[in-house]
């Protein structure tokens, strides 16, 4: 026992209370030294009276602890020092309690009643503290003590303490689970908590004890998404986790009414000509036939959720990005699906683990939604450090994402692979030969022959595996393939792999009709080595000389039996087996049964080419991101991901009661109704989503508008709840409207629907928030374009009534642009101010009459491009005029609006280089060298969009900063109108049918139902001409999209009932899907 002191002060043990404790070398033999006083220091100054040797001996002890050291035996000395009023030591005291007071539970009972007067400590650490020891001391018998404790807590005025308090809800539930009607009404209670610091856990403890219980979740859901963007990180995944499964059974399937772009485009084609065979007969079948072709409008909800995860795709945290991806893929239509590709691929740059959990999403994700990741293929090349199992998913990865147009550059890589010294990794490379040569016909004979030349490799399992891949590429297509099976048959001498050699037994004996000569000698070599052979070669020994036998028997008669008589007697049972099976099938006896008249067709029956299919096919029926996805195989505790409803549940259940601080509104309430423009523009849009009301979305628009300007919308789903935000934009600059134009419009107000009125002012509440914002959401820039012109038009001159209503309706329904007299808008002296401040700049000099009378003059719809807050005082605002550019026909004009709002000039405005998708190009603005602070201009630019909707991406630079902005056009924007006569219209339309003609009905509301109205929104929406038609009910439009000069023909056929059928035929079927979305969009508000 006196060796082991003097050793512990050899080793620079801790002798005193000042000197810092060394940790001991393991390997050594310190460890197994018994010094049974070698913490006597420590426990001496937690005895004294002084506090500062008790906080050095907690800070040593916790820092014991940290090291992974057993400091178990102190729990005496430290659980006396709980009542220490210092509390720092109190802290500490706490820290290693919850490490050993489970391990300990006799001692921590003995001070039971310290841990409850320390949850009435006025200081919340001491409180939180006190809660977690309690919770850690796992005997049943302080249930309904913990229980009352947690009940205490749930109350605090500390968020901290709640927060811990929601800790403890699954360790009472794992020690008691008979407590779980208790506990929910405490996760309730939390869960109504308004604070971010609770958010996370309370949902924790729901996954945990309730998941089931998703009607506690209905009243909270809009505040968890507006929450949401504040949440620690790891509450962000465990809450958006949570919402995708919600989201999975409250609202449905955005991809269920995708007309065209469906993956089985000929089964919704077909259905819409049904639909269509079916809607002559009568009206009543008609408006029984419109709910199944009723289209796909997006719960508001719905989109709350997937508009406030979108910039947490920039998280810092890996998981956070996952968990994002995730609900995007599960829940978002296939337009928006796009977003979360150039996240996963920043991942990418990350440490090997997190490489792997993404890859395996994006291998799952890429089989499904290939175009995603194919802008992206470069991205999962492989790099020579990667590790294997990196490697094989990435090679995954790239074989997914191969198609005609990419598959050379694919195959060069794959070349390259082959050469790696990782053998893993070449088989797999093999592997992806194959099925890069299965999935894409006009490559398989290279692959072909690539697989051939690996045959003379020095290595044998490349070899190996190249014949196991070209014997299933063979089985395609065989009867070409002669040259190969010979070739093959020759390597028998040479590859010792037994697969391998199995794989070319096989060949020769299914074809060798097409070896008659080398087929019989193949079968003499391989019965001379017949004993030497593995057990799976032995078996296709047996196989071929069957086949042989039935084949060319006169040659291969004895050899057969020398074969069957070998395997007769072979140690394997499976071997011996198939030999007596295969003789009495084969060979004609006496006693031979029926089958044996059939042996030919059992031997010889033609095969199935097999087919070669992604590991990861089936893999997304499990969530993504979950440890079962990633092993393939169902998790314990891991919950299903539910299937879509097939009819949507009531919404009002999210519905939450007005809260007591949205009363003090009312008065803002009042003075907005009595504005005019607010007040016209709510009558038309109806009721408007609750969820842009809530309250909670005003800090996180905040930063969501932040955090997205610069990134285009990839989608071109209609946007409800983004409308109302952006209306405003387009409202506020016309608020100082005439005293005369107010009163017009507040008698239309009243006699519109009440509830458009009552949401689309509590919508306003949350504007503010989001001015910043740079996305141009496409419906919501229509719907400025069907505010603004109206107002323009009404400016006229007070000359007669009649004589204005007339020209309204002309300038809209004007079928023609040729008359040269008509003069397109009203003299620039009656247009109001801020009117003549947004059309400053428009240049109708060289097309005057074109742009003005085919269609609203959309350029009074301003979007804001950079806040004057971002622009450091430059406000920067864009509008789309409609008119031709000058310098390139197949460019889309828009006006950009500078003013500088800050004290000093801004110097060198110019654009910087932009970064632009392929086929994306932009005729930049010529440099303003200098704005005064006050002063506007306005220059026009210049931007081909391809006749895509993704957005341009550039930069506005200064002469000492620079701004990164976007500009992404609404598809109504990216064609031209052209005038047609009605017979070139219908010649024109019947060359545009099939595949290029979307259908879709739709009820017209009340207000839209004259000609002014429908002709108005529909020019609003798309920039096309008016075609005459001989009909009363029906409506036809013509342009042309910019870049390509492809015709977009729209047809409205309006019964007066109220149903509709809307046509667009173009050769270009996204925009014509998209555009079709629009236009029901607009006319069903």
């Amino acid at each position: 026992m006196s060796a082991a002191p003097a050793y512990n002060e050899d080793k620079g043990g801790s002798t005193g209370p000042g000197e810092p404790e060394y940790g001991h070398d393991p390997a050594s033999g310190g460890i197994f030294s018994s010094d049974y006083k070698r913490h006597d220091d420590l426990k001496a100054m937690l005895d004294t009276n002084k506090d500062s040797l008790k906080l050095e001996a907690m800070k040593r002890i916790v820092a014991m602890i940290a090291r992974g050291k057993n400091a178990s035996d102190l729990f005496p000395a430290v659980v006396k020092n709980v009542a220490c009023k210092n509390i720092e030591v109190k802290k500490l005291v706490y820290v290693y309690l919850v490490r050993y007071a489970e391990e300990q539970q006799d001692l921590a009972l003995l001070s039971i009643s310290t841990f409850q007067r320390g949850l009435k400590d006025p200081n919340q650490l001491i409180r939180a503290s006190a809660l977690r020891v309690l919770s850690s001391i796992r005997v049943p018998i302080i249930v309904p003590i913990m229980m009352l404790a947690i009940k205490e807590a749930a109350s605090d005025m500390s968020p901290y303490v709640r927060k811990t308090a929601a800790h403890a809800i699954p360790k009472l539930y794992s020690l008691d689970s008979d407590q779980k009607d208790q506990l929910i009404e405490v996760i309730e209670k939390l869960l109504a908590d308004k604070t971010t610091l609770v958010a996370g856990s309370v949902v924790m403890a729901f996954e945990e004890v309730c998941p089931e219980r998703i009607d506690l979740i209905h009243k909270n859901y809009r505040k968890l998404c507006n929450l949401l963007i504040d949440v620690e990180e790891w509450g962000q995944v465990v809450i958006i986790s949570m919402l995708t499964r919600y989201a999975r059974t409250q609202f449905l399937s955005p991809t269920q009414n995708e007309s065209l772009l469906e993956e089985n485009p000929e089964k919704a084609f077909y259905g819409s000509e049904e639909d269509e065979a079916k809607g002559p007969g009568s009206e009543e079948a008609a408006s029984t036939a419109l709910p199944a072709r009723k289209p796909y409008v997006m719960d508001p909800d719905h989109r709350l959720l997937l508009r406030n995860t979108k910039p947490l795709l920039q998280s810092r945290s890996a998981a956070v990005v996952m968990a994002v991806a995730q609900l995007y893929f599960h829940l978002a239509p296939k337009a928006e699906v796009g977003v979360i590709a150039k996240a996963l691929v920043r991942l990418l740059r990350s440490h090997s683990e997190v490489q792997y959990v993404v890859l395996q999403n994006v291998a799952t994700m890429s089989i499904k939604r290939r175009g995603m990741f194919e802008p992206y293929l470069k991205s999962f090349y492989i790099r020579s450090t990667d590790p294997t199992q990196i490697k094989i998913l990435k090679l995954e990865v790239l074989t997914n994402l191969a198609n005609e147009t990419n598959i050379p550059t694919v195959l060069r890589e794959f070349q390259t692979y082959i050469r790696s010294m990782d053998k893993d990794f070449v088989a797999a490379t093999i592997q992806a030969i194959g099925r890069c040569a299965t999935n894409i016909g006009r490559v398989r004979d290279t692959c072909l022959n690539g697989l051939v030349q690996l045959l003379s490799n020095r290595d044998e399992l490349v070899v190996a595996e190249s014949v196991v891949v070209i014997k299933k590429l063979l089985q395609m297509q065989p009867a070409q393939h002669g040259e190969i099976i010979k070739h093959l048959a020759k390597l028998t001498d040479n590859i010792q792999v037994p697969m391998a050699r199995a794989s070319i037994l096989w060949l020769i004996g299914e074809y060798c009709e097409h070896v008659p000569r080398i087929a019989p000698d193949v079968l003499r070599k391989m019965a001379k080595s017949f004993t030497a052979e593995e057990d799976i070669v032995k078996l296709q020994v047996i196989n071929l000389a069957a086949k042989l036998y039935l084949t060319n028997s006169k040659q291969t008669k004895l050899l057969t039996q020398y074969v069957l008589s070998l395997a007769k007697y072979d140690q394997n049972y499976d071997i011996r087996d198939r030999a007596r099976f295969t003789r009495q099938l084969i060979v004609p006896s006496e006693q031979g049964g029926a089958l044996s008249r059939h042996a030919k067709k059992l031997f010889l029956a033609p095969k199935p080419a097999p087919v070669l299919e992604s590991s990861f096919k089936d893999r997304d029926h499990f969530q993504l991101g979950s440890l079962s996805h990633l092993l393939n195989a169902k998790a314990t505790g891991y919950q299903e991901l539910p299937d879509w409803p097939e009819e949507a549940p009531d919404p009002s259940v999210r519905n939450v009661e007005v809260p007591e601080w949205t009363k003090c509104s009312n008065r803002e309430k009042r003075k907005e109704k009595e504005k005019p423009f607010y007040s016209d523009s709510e009558g038309e849009s109806g009721p408007t989503e609750s969820a842009d009301s809530d309250p909670e979305s005003e800090s996180e628009s905040e930063s969501k508008s932040s955090s997205e300007s610069g990134s285009g919308e990839s989608s071109s789903e209609s946007d409800n709840e983004d409308q109302d935000e952006d209306e405003e934009k387009g409202r506020s600059s016309e608020s100082e409207q005439s005293e005369e134009e107010g009163k017009k419009k507040k008698m239309k107000k009243k006699k519109k629907v009440p509830e458009g009125q009552e949401g689309g002012s509590s919508s306003d509440e949350g504007s503010d928030s989001s001015n910043s914002s740079s996305e141009s959401e496409m419906t919501s820039e229509t719907e400025e374009e069907q505010v603004e012109p109206a107002s323009w038009r009404k400016k006229t001159p007070p000359s007669s009534k009649s004589a204005s209503a007339t020209k309204e309706v002309s300038l809209l329904d004007l079928e023609d642009f040729t008359p040269p007299s008509i003069q397109p808008v009203s003299p620039p002296t009656v247009v109001s101010t801020s009117l003549a401040a947004d059309l400053e700049g428009l240049t109708l000099t060289d097309s005057p009459l074109v742009p003005s009378l085919l269609s609203p003059v959309s350029g009074a719809g301003r979007q804001e491009l950079l806040h004057r807050v971002a622009g450091e005082g430059l406000a920067v605002d864009y509008t789309f005029s409609r008119q031709p550019f000058s310098g390139d026909p197949h460019m889309v004009s828009v006006h950009i609006h500078f003013s500088n709002s800050s004290d000093t000039p801004i110097k060198g405005l110019h654009m910087g280089t932009p970064k632009l998708p392929p086929g994306i190009s932009i005729q930049e603005f010529p440099e303003i060298e200098s704005l005064a602070p006050g002063e506007s201009a306005t220059v026009v630019m210049g931007i081909n969009f391809c006749d895509s909707t993704q957005a341009a991406n550039f930069q506005l630079c200064t002469q000492t900063r620079q701004f990164y902005v976007s500009i992404q056009p609404p598809v109504g924007e990216l064609m031209a109108p052209v005038f047609l006569s009605e017979n070139e219209f219908k010649k024109e339309q019947a060359k545009l049918t099939g595949m290029n003609e979307i259908t879709e009905k739709l009820t017209l509301p009340d207000t839209c139902r004259s000609d002014h109205v429908v002709v108005q929104k529909v020019t609003a929406t798309a920039n096309l001409g008016r075609v005459p038609c001989g009909t009363s009910d029906e409506y036809r439009f013509a342009g042309r999209t910019l870049t390509s000069g492809s015709l977009v023909l729209l047809t409205l056929d309006a019964r007066p009932t109220g149903a509709a059928q809307l046509t667009v035929n173009s050769e270009k079927m996204v925009i014509g899907t998209m555009l079709v979305k629009d236009v029901v969009q607009a006319l069903t508000q």
